[in-house]
């Protein structure tokens, strides 16, 4: 069985400035994604309010599909960062291009909820190019913390099946980015597979490598 590594206090980590600066970014990120269902309120319109929601379902969607990306997304950030214990000034860069990429998020949220339904290959697309920004940033944070021994020693084994998760969570998002330019269905489909694996990283990281770290124990 494999030994996980108990939480580190506080006290102890050298990363909790880090870890509470990125908590308020992915805070503020999820906050504006409400602001593009406030916009069309505003709207020079003469319909009615019900009509007026009712004609607007892309934004609700747009905007449950933004929050819940950023959720998974921050889930993941907790996750590895219970396994880091040490920093250097290279990893609060690595770490920025994660918070990069978390305060684009509402870009690319508004254009899937203004154009699903004119443009969604390309709505889709550029959405898409979004996932794989994510997924290659938490690759890059993993596998730098993992190379650089900024992670618990006793973390190190289950800490790289994160890192072969994220790394094959890139090139998956990056095939798909693609396909979101010859259909609209299959990539859906694919990303809520994906959805579904990275909102339990752990889990499915242990599922998916178990055979890979059984062999090796052999």
């Amino acid at each position: 069985m494999t030994t996980h590594t108990p939480p580190i206090k506080n006290s102890e980590k050298e990363t909790s400035r880090i870890e509470t600066f990125s908590d308020g970014v992915f805070a503020i990120a999820i906050t504006l994604l409400i602001l593009e269902l406030i916009q069309f309120l505003y709207s020079q319109s003469n319909d009615g309010l019900l009509k007026l929601l009712v004609s607007h379902w892309q934004s609700y969607i747009a905007f449950a599909i933004g929050f819940f990306t950023l959720l998974v997304c921050w889930i993941n950030h907790h996750l590895i960062f219970n396994y880091i214990n040490r920093t250097d000034s290279n990893l609060m860069w690595v770490n920025g291009f994660v918070l990069l990429v978390v305060t684009f998020t509402p870009f690319p949220t508004a254009v899937l909820a203004q154009y699903i339904s004119k443009e969604p290959n390309l709505a889709l697309g550029i959405f898409g190019v979004n996932y794989f920004l994510m997924a290659l940033a938490a690759y890059n944070i993993t596998a730098y913390t993992y190379n650089k021994f900024l992670i618990t020693e006793e973390g190190r084994k289950i800490y790289y099946r994160f890192k072969l998760l994220y790394r094959w969570t890139a090139v998956y998002t990056f095939i798909n980015m693609f396909l979101c330019f010859f259909s609209v269905i299959v990539p859906i489909i694919l990303n809520c597979v994906m959805f579904a694996a990275m909102a339990f990283p752990k889990e499915t990281s242990m599922f998916l490598f178990r055979k890979k770290f059984d062999k090796s124990k052999k």
